[in-house]
């Protein structure tokens, strides 16, 4: 049996030249898939182009290295682009290559049921081990279906190949050229993060619980967010590619896939990126177990993996929840790829999340990437009820299963402060959002969040109040008995409508500033609910600024008061404010103890049942 391989290998071993003029004119021919193209293949495909007519090239990820889109070759090669790489955009921009739009998990069946019929396939492979079988190393992706579907495969055999394990082997039997030929893999060198690609990779890594399954593509915020994981435990990987800058994370042991639910203890990918180093790395390296994308991609089997994360990249996303990732305009940037595959096969995970980026400008700054509405000829890629997360460097909005008025307003509060006067016009022209509403024009002072215990220890997340608040703190408000309600407002309110609590909402976190005191989270799996509101107001006729708070009925008496009140205090003081003042209704008592426990004396007047309180912070406390 050994000695048959052996043979068969021989016989098929012949020259790139002699293999290509098999090719017939009008033949459709795939080619690898990224830094798996077999670039000796390629170039000698160009070499006997005037031998050819009217070939159909497809492609899933090519790094434009190949010349046979030059104008040159019009006749003689047409691409199609199943994933638009940086130089095919201008390319298909000028009609001179097609996009055939698709998931990824669904190019293998369009291939195998013939609609999309290989006349010719061109692989690069590993050299045979002892029982016959090379391997597709880093481009398992389609290619191995292109291999099993091709009338006539051509393989370039090629010693730099690394030898991955998994589902990447084929038997020579199967493939009808062998081309022997060394060169060095085409390698890929992500662009360098940024600053708004370092601060988005901070915010994902927040969503990111430790034992979770995550799910990366390629590029600046891929590879921002790999530093910030660090200090998470027992991460594993379910991914269609990866690049170098998950080693770090494996030898520092935070990738390890010990408590994945699905191929434990494997990192599972169809195809991976980057330099000779990574190659040398997943080289018959047992950790890793390549698949091709009808498994990788499926969103059945990504959802077997439990808290899974997809992290996805988009171009646009308008205030509704539509994202676009494939085009601009009429322009195709991209391509559909697997982003859809993995937002849904995370959102049937069990404690999945699925996570859209993008700085919130463009590169020149000159516009924002969160849109009134998508520009025409825009593709929407994920639909609004796919979305869940999405991330900029101004930071994390959670919209699924919310209203318009809910996720336009979470998403204009992660805009980019200059554009949210025009997106909040635009919302209110297209009737998003209320007529009056407000949202602040500064950043959110994420410095102030912060975690307390209180007398019970329970753990209270305290932070900023956000303008997308407002139903929460209506909410808290309405929970009060009605005697809660009268010592805080002073009167009997039947009614805490918008305009009673959008002011409360939206705050300028300087003269206005409130605090929400939170328990649970705003994820699939919980509600985030505020348990009690501090909000200070400056008067800059005197420096001091009026301080009031409310705690929810079943939360009272366990110090959550004297913590709010203590921490309005510290923030006040950074922002140069002298003092507070307050009215406090005779009869609350509870009230006026956290007030004394504030440490510092008090200037206190009674009027008509009303405590009024004035303390300055450049007094001494006392105790």
């Amino acid at each position: 049996m050994e000695k048959g391989w052996h043979e068969i290998y021989r016989s098929r071993l012949t020259t790139a030249v002699k293999a290509l003029d098999k090719i017939k004119r009008g033949g459709r021919i795939f080619i690898g898939s990224a830094c798996g193209e077999p670039q000796h293949l390629v170039e000698t495909l160009i070499e006997i182009a005037p031998r050819t007519a009217d070939n159909e090239i497809i492609h899933f990820l090519d790094l434009g290295l190949g010349s046979y889109t030059d104008e040159r070759f019009t006749d003689k090669f047409r691409h199609n682009a199943l994933f638009i790489g940086p130089r095919m955009r201008e390319v298909i921009a000028q009609g001179r290559a097609d996009y055939t739009p698709i998931f990824l998990s669904e190019i293998p069946q369009l291939i195998r049921s013939g609609r999309m019929h290989l006349d010719v396939a061109l692989i690069q492979v590993s050299p045979p081990d002892d029982h016959g079988y090379v391997s597709l190393g880093i481009s398992v992706d389609i290619t191995k279906i292109a291999a099993e579907e091709a009338d006539y495969v051509i393989a370039q055999v090629n010693p730099n190949m690394p030898r991955t394990l998994g589902d990447t082997f084929l038997h020579v039997s199967d493939i009808h050229a062998f081309v022997e030929f060394a060169e060095p893999l085409l390698e890929f060198f992500p662009e360098t993060p940024g600053p708004v690609e370092e601060k988005i990779g901070s915010y994902i890594a927040e969503i990111i619980e430790n034992e979770s399954t995550i799910q990366t593509g390629v590029g600046r915020i891929p590879g921002s967010i790999f530093p910030c994981l660090v200090d998470k435990k027992n991460l594993g990987v379910h991914t269609e590619t990866f690049t170098g800058g998950i080693i770090d994370l494996i030898e520092r042991g935070v990738v390890n896939c010990r408590k994945k639910t699905l191929h434990r203890g494997k990192i599972v990918a169809s195809f991976c990126m980057g330099s000779k180093e990574l190659f040398d790395y997943v080289n018959d390296n047992p950790l890793f177990e390549f698949r091709p994308s009808h498994y990788v991609n499926n969103p059945a089997i990504i959802a077997r993996n439990d808290r899974m994360i997809s992290i996805n990249a988009a171009l646009t996303v308008d205030l509704t929840g539509q994202v676009s990732s494939d085009s601009l305009g009429y322009r195709f940037y991209g391509g559909i790829g697997g982003q859809v595959d993995f937002v849904r096969g995370a959102a049937m995970s069990k404690r999945g999340r699925s996570i859209i980026t993008l700085p919130s400008t463009t590169d020149d700054g000159k516009s924002s990437r969160i849109v009134p509405y998508l520009i025409e000829g825009s593709g929407v890629v994920v639909t609004r009820g796919d979305l869940h997360y999405v991330v900029t460097e101004y930071g994390i909005a959670y919209i699924h299963g919310k209203s318009i008025r809910d996720r336009a307003m979470a998403l204009i509060s992660i805009a980019h402060p200059d554009f949210r006067d025009e997106l909040l016009e635009a919302a209110k022209k297209q009737g998003y959002v209320y007529p009056d509403q407000l949202v602040p024009g500064v950043l959110y002072p994420k410095e102030y969040e912060n975690w307390f215990a209180d007398k019970k220890g329970s753990e209270i997340f305290f932070r900023p109040v956000r303008a997308t608040d407002e139903r929460a703190i209506q909410d808290m408000i309405y929970s009060l008995p009605e005697q809660d309600v009268y010592t805080r407002f002073f009167q009997n309110l039947k009614s805490f409508s918008h305009k009673v609590a959008m002011p409360m909402a939206a705050v300028d976190y300087y003269d206005k500033m409130a605090l929400a005191a939170v328990t649970g989270k705003e994820e699939p799996e919980g509600k985030e609910e505020i348990i009690a509101v501090g909000q200070y107001m400056r008067d800059p006729a005197t420096n001091y600024a009026e301080v009031a708070f409310t705690v929810r009925d079943d939360w009272q008496g366990r110090g959550v008061g004297t913590l709010l009140l203590q921490y309005l205090i510290r923030i006040a003081q950074k922002k140069n404010i002298e003092g507070f003042t307050a009215d406090v209704l005779a009869r609350n008592d509870a009230m006026m103890a956290v007030f004394h426990k504030s440490g510092y004396p008090m200037e206190v007047k009674r009027e008509f049942g009303i405590y009024e309180l004035k303390f300055s912070f450049q007094e001494r406390a006392v105790g």
